[in-house]
């Protein structure tokens, strides 16, 4: 068997990695995102990639004190569905934090505002297609928000349900619930609660996995 004693020491982590990148373009620029090439060198070859170019995102996982998760349904056109998600959007405000963003999201999506934040977990949606980087917060202590907000197009008939935690995770483990950050934000819920949620993070932790972010100090990111 291969000697893997130098893997075993080493915390299971990823790793990031600065490629040279000889020429990069953006080949389309649209509405939300845009598709980016690069060309690099890597193992001794020239590599040409297209890859979704995203400003990052974040989810919120709003628990109440009954252990409900606050739960969205609306439509989404790639997959021509109505999901269930976690509130969630885009990070496309210039200067806006993480964390406000996040909070923006609650309020705007559905009417909720929250005491409490925590970062949860945070992950690459899809990093074989996109640079996009979605971190997901733990909201508690919620309450209404001061402000109802007017949803359009896609948010206009939104609808809000609050469903127990194992109730979430038995959706996502019988496959009837498909939405990445809902799965991600809701089992990761569920192993943080049963370990007395000692693995949350500060809601302002630093994120140096986000793409823009890759030229700061980890400290600053």
């Amino acid at each position: 068997m291969p000697d893997t004693s130098a893997t075993v020491a080493r915390p299971l982590a990823d790793e990031r990695v600065d490629v040279p990148i000889n020429q990069t373009s953006m080949v389309f620029e649209g509405y939300i995102w845009s598709v980016r090439q690069d060309n690099f060198d890597y193992n001794g070859s020239s590599i040409v990639r297209e890859y979704i170019d995203h400003p990052g995102a974040v989810a919120v996982l709003a628990l109440d004190d009954q252990d409900r998760v606050l739960l969205i349904n609306q439509y989404r056109h790639p997959v021509q569905m109505r999901e269930w998600e976690l509130p969630a959007g885009l990070l496309d405000i210039a200067g806006e934090s993480a964390l406000l963003g996040a909070q923006r999201e609650l309020a705007e999506e559905a009417d909720v505002q929250a005491t409490d934040w925590n970062v949860l977990t945070e992950f690459y949606t899809s990093p074989g297609g996109s640079n996009e980087s979605l971190r997901v917060y733990l909201a508690r202590g919620v309450s209404a928000s001061t402000e109802v907000f007017d949803r359009t197009e896609e948010e206009a008939d939104i609808e809000i349900r609050w469903v127990p935690l194992d109730e979430v995770v038995d959706a996502v483990l019988a496959r009837r619930v498909q939405n990445p950050g809902l799965i991600v934000g809701v089992l990761a819920a569920q192993v943080a609660r049963s370990r007395g949620w000692a693995s949350l993070s500060p809601a302002d932790a630093p994120w140096p996995r986000h793409p823009l972010n890759r030229h700061l100090p980890d400290s600053e990111a």
